[in-house]
């Protein structure tokens, strides 16, 4: 389904308007329906939101002496996010505060998943993972849970219903809580709301035909009559707006459907239930194998959008590097996909990684939304797919190109944006909104954390992973490993190959391993002060 210019522009007008009428709703066949069945929180309690400033001493500090400006931005974001700290309205039907996206005042599930990939480092101070909630409790009977929600709780849907199905995410930032946190209670509450979810999204629902139908809600995302029974979505509904994309099967929600399942497995198995867990990953590799069978094209190392008879779309988008991150990557395939990654003629531009590839004809140097814009929710899925590919120095690479060019806006507008432009000379996309804080935190908090610092958390082992590639004086201070809270430093030193001196003091034991050189060594860390040298 291809998203013309025209109505693209159409598209994105309104929304950057945030002109939400009401009158444009289609009639929704469920209004009178019962919501949110599945999830046992009901009501909210009313709970004081904190301020930044008797919060900051609470959340990680990262120690970064060679490059405070990307210290700085680390902070403005965190400023930033809580001015977008909400409580539901009074009358409202949420049950939770819960972190808006900086848009409109609306609660975006695309959006939301994204800024708990960072605000989980302040989970101790403001529980993010909870403005889930709010979509799990408007939940429809049928198992439908609309993209976008009105602060009052009702649907939003733009140019009919057929927009309103984001990525299948939510499990994703549950699990990634989880890691955090250590903390599985969760875990029983929402697995019921999620498979009814995963339920409704594997009915089938003609793209051609769906706001046409009046029993669309009853629709899901599996085009009928293909070949490869693969999942569908819009530009709107993937989240990114006016990309070029054409088919039935999609790339993208294809994957997110596989790590959805791969989710839930973890869930269950969490929880004892590992029939369900078994289950589940069957569907995950079933679904993994489609994909490669019909989106993979071994000629251009790529993976493209699929027609009814599985016919690719053939456009490069940043959503052909979701296979990498759902883990249905073979070596060779990584490699190719990484090869164009590095390309400077397709996404290896000035600040990475475009969301349409610079050799194709609809590519716009200054962003043009979707058409080449650098954004954090896409960015932030491919350096963790490296990642899981093994390509961490790449994922170091990348993140330090992004957050540099990022840093040059910071330097001359004092804020962080939207989305950004992909070519010299630096700047914010066009267009942009600005102090935007919502999912752009993703890189100054997120990845600054975990691969410019290379800390990884693992609170449900109490384990810390520090992957040491710096030579200066680097660090974190005050980082949540489960339920301990851990300060790190590595004194600076001649080259990496020289010996590191590291102090570390927690409150609690962890473990703490330390990647040097392609060596891992572990350490038991004793509550206090502890001084180690990794040779």
């Amino acid at each position: 389904m291809f998203l013309s210019s025209a109505w693209s522009r159409f598209v994105l007008v309104f929304s950057l308007m945030g002109i939400m009428a009401q009158a444009e709703a289609p009639p929704d066949p469920a209004t009178s329906g019962a919501r949110g069945l599945y999830f046992a929180k009901k009501a909210y309690v009313p709970e004081p939101l904190p301020t930044f400033a008797e919060s900051r001493d609470k959340l990680p500090s990262p120690v970064l002496e060679s490059r405070p400006e990307l210290v700085a931005m680390y902070w403005k974001c965190w400023e930033l996010a809580f001015t977008h700290f909400r409580q539901p309205r009074p009358g409202s039907p949420y049950v939770s505060n819960y972190l808006d996206a900086a848009f409109n005042g609306d609660l975006f599930q695309w959006d939301t998943v994204f800024m708990i990939m960072f605000a989980r480092y302040g989970n101790r101070v403001f529980p993010a993972v909870q403005s889930l909630d709010n979509f799990y409790c408007r939940q429809h009977e049928n198992g439908y849970i609309c993209r976008q929600l009105h602060p009052d709780g009702s649907d939003y849907y733009f140019d009919g219903p057929v927009h309103t199905v984001n990525p299948p995410l939510f499990s994703w930032a549950e699990v990634e809580e989880f890691h955090q946190s250590g903390d599985k209670s969760r875990f029983a509450r929402v697995l019921p709301a999620l498979e009814k979810y995963v339920e409704w999204l594997n009915t089938d629902g003609d793209p051609s035909t769906y706001n046409a139908d009046p029993n669309w809600l009853n629709h899901g995302r599996r085009a009928p009559g293909t070949v490869h029974h693969l999942y569908w979505n819009t530009g709107l509904g993937s989240g990114m707006d006016n990309t070029p994309r054409g088919g039935d099967g999609w790339v993208d929600m294809s994957c997110q459907m596989v790590m959805q399942y791969n989710d839930l497995a973890m869930m269950a198995d969490e929880l004892g239930q590992v029939e369900k867990a078994a289950k589940f990953r069957a569907e995950a590799k079933a679904i993994g194998d489609r994909i490669n069978r019909w989106c993979w094209n071994e000629q251009d190392g790529f993976y493209y959008d699929v027609d009814k008879d599985g016919k690719q779309f053939k456009v490069k988008t940043s959503g052909g590097f979701w296979p990498m991150i759902a883990g249905i990557t073979t070596k060779a395939q990584s490699d190719r996909l990484v090869a164009h990654l590095r390309n400077e003629k397709e996404f290896w531009r000035a600040i990475v990684f475009p969301t349409l590839a610079a050799d194709e004809k609809h590519y716009q140097p200054e962003g043009g939304y979707w058409h080449g814009g650098v954004w954090a929710p896409t960015n932030f899925a491919i350096i963790k797919g490296l990642e899981a590919c093994g390509y961490e120095d790449f994922a170091t690479e990348a993140t330090d190109k992004y957050l540099s060019g990022m840093a040059s806006v910071f330097k001359d507008t004092g804020t962080v944006w939207e989305n950004y432009a992909p070519e010299l000379p630096l700047r914010q996309g066009r267009p942009a909104q600005r102090d935007f804080v919502g999912w752009t935190g993703d890189g100054p908090i997120a990845l600054l954390i975990e691969n410019i610092l290379g800390f990884r958390s693992d609170g449900v082992r109490h384990r810390l992973e520090w992957r040491l590639t710096r030579t200066d004086r680097h660090g974190i201070e005050r980082l949540p490993v489960g339920e301990a809270t851990v300060t790190a430093i590595c004194e600076a030193r001649v080259d990496a190959a020289a010996p590191a001196k590291i102090e570390i003091m927690t409150d609690k034991p962890v473990d703490l391993e330390v990647i040097k050189g392609g060596t891992k060594k572990s350490f038991s860390v004793n509550p206090g002060e502890t001084t180690l040298t990794v040779l």
